[in-house]
């Protein structure tokens, strides 16, 4: 296991910013920017969202290539973010997963992060959800085969880890496995020791992330911000013994979402973060 960052740690200088949680921070990066960040922090690979790179041309992806290599950083790229396929309502963003499956290939990917939906997209009935789900993740999988990219479906506020679990199963396919973000299931209100255990044997990708609980009501995001890695109530040191435990050699990508107030100083909480986990290797 390799540790990593994931772009969406600096989501705020990207220009993405939570309304009535967090304050602009009046500066922006590029994405050249945060790779050569990364790699100052000493890490080995990244996790490039491309909800801030929706709509990169040739030119830009063989940049970031090129620079990707120069720094010797793996790479996995993240398609979906708020809402990828919309819990199944969405079968139109298939052929938007379809072309960046194609963008993770000519970066130099061998994973890409995918979104079934978010908290938003949830529907109430599951045997619903997943039957309008599965039809687009087999077409998905087998177009990711074409460009030998394996698609990781994160558990987005969106899915139960039971639920999660079966998508893998029925769709049954090496080409589909998932990116295990450590602390959401416990935004759905699940035990993330259990949920991390469910998830652990089939993770291609991870967002290691730990968070704790403010007043409020727990069913709202704003109730379990993020913390720096090692402050929060996620057993992280059980997270990676889960995945080691199921051969996991892939990046261990830090993920920082909506910081608590109380740490205002987001450079020193992606520091400190890593190298809690650099301690924890």
């Amino acid at each position: 296991m390799k540790l990593a960052i994931d772009s969406y740690s600096y989501h705020r200088y990207f220009g993405e910013v939570y309304p009535g949680l967090e304050a602009d921070p009046g500066s922006r990066i590029t994405m050249e920017a945060f790779i050569d960040r990364a790699k100052a922090l000493g890490v080995a690979g990244v996790s490039l969202e491309s909800c801030f790179l929706p709509d990169p041309s040739a030119d830009e992806v063989e940049r970031l290539r090129n620079q990707l290599d120069r720094l010797e950083l793996e790479r996995v790229w993240a398609w979906g973010h708020p809402g990828g396929l919309r819990s199944g309502d969405a079968p139109e963003e298939l052929a938007d997963l379809k072309r960046h499956t194609g963008i993770a290939a000519a970066v130099g990917a061998k994973v890409m992060r995918i979104c079934c939906g978010g908290r938003r997209t949830r529907p109430q009935d599951w045997r619903e959800h997943k039957a309008r789900l599965v039809p687009l993740l087999v077409e998905a999988a087998r177009h990711a085969k074409t460009q030998g990219i394996v698609l990781a479906i994160e558990n987005h506020i969106d899915l139960l880890a039971d639920e999660l679990v079966e998508l893998i199963e029925t769709v049954d396919s090496p080409w589909l496995g998932i990116c295990l973000d450590t602390a959401n299931n416990l935004r759905m209100l699940e035990d993330p020791a259990v949920a991390i255990e469910k998830l652990a044997p089939y993770a291609r990708a991870t967002h290691v992330k730990d968070v704790t609980a403010r007043s409020g009501n727990p069913r709202e995001f704003a109730f379990w911000p993020s913390v720096p890695v090692g402050r929060g109530i996620i057993d992280i040191p059980h997270a990676f013994n889960e995945l080691r435990k199921h051969g996991y050699n892939g990046l261990l990508a830090l993920e920082i979402d909506y910081l608590h107030p109380d740490y205002t100083d987001d450079e020193q909480a992606i520091v400190e973060s890593i190298e809690y986990m650099r301690g924890l290797l």
